[in-house]
């Protein structure tokens, strides 16, 4: 028995450090995806500047810091996970991880209260809802609310899956031996802390500026 879940590794160190590969250019593919949309966000503020700076202020500021703190403590969490399985202790690994995701889904519950609050105002030009702005520049205004909502719901997309994905690694913990739940946590964090950094990124450029 080598320990592995596929035959084409021989060692679980093998498959562990493929699955961390593997991971790394997901990530790197990811992070072109979120660059572009980064990239378009940063040339229309400089383009329409006052426009973006006024909208900015319309979003929740409490709620937006009170999020990334929610991520930030998600992080330690994953973090712990990982250091947990290094050592061995199953049980806590389990904790930490059931935490990790609890947080994940706070930040997804107060995200949801935020695009609420946010459609009641006529703030979201999407799904053909009104859009009623009465600050300056309503037509840059309304281009900085679209890119906002595609970028937070984008970010939420990435951050259920991560919930998604260690839910199943819970619920397949019993069947898996000790490599390959090591193998999972440390492929699963590393997904976890870049869904974590986008946010870092994004929280400032979208509720920050100018302020």
């Amino acid at each position: 028995m080598s320990g592995t879940e596929s035959i084409a590794f021989d060692t679980p160190q093998r498959e562990r450090r493929a699955d961390t590969f593997a991971m790394w250019v997901f990530i790197g593919s990811e992070a072109m995806l979120f660059g572009a949309i980064f990239l378009v966000f940063l040339v229309a503020h400089i383009d329409f500047g006052p426009a973006f700076a006024a909208a900015s202020k319309r979003l929740s500021l409490p709620l937006g810091t009170f999020n990334t703190a929610v991520l930030i403590t998600s992080s330690f969490t994953m973090a712990l996970a990982h250091m947990l399985a290094l050592q061995r202790r199953w049980r806590a690994t389990v904790w930490a991880l059931v935490a990790t995701a609890a947080l994940g889904a706070c930040f997804l519950v107060v995200k949801g209260i935020e695009y609420g609050k946010e459609i009641r105002e006529g703030l979201a030009p999407l799904l053909g809802l009104p859009f009623t702005y009465a600050g300056p520049d309503p037509t840059h205004a309304e281009f900085f609310f679209g890119l906002y909502f595609a970028m937070t719901s984008l970010h939420a997309l990435h951050l259920i899956g991560g919930i998604v994905v260690i839910a199943g690694m819970i619920a397949l913990w019993r069947t898996a031996g000790p490599a390959n739940r090591l193998r999972r946590v440390v492929a699963v964090g590393l997904y976890w802390h870049f869904v974590d950094i986008i946010w870092v990124f994004m929280f400032p450029v979208l509720y920050l500026i100018n302020r």
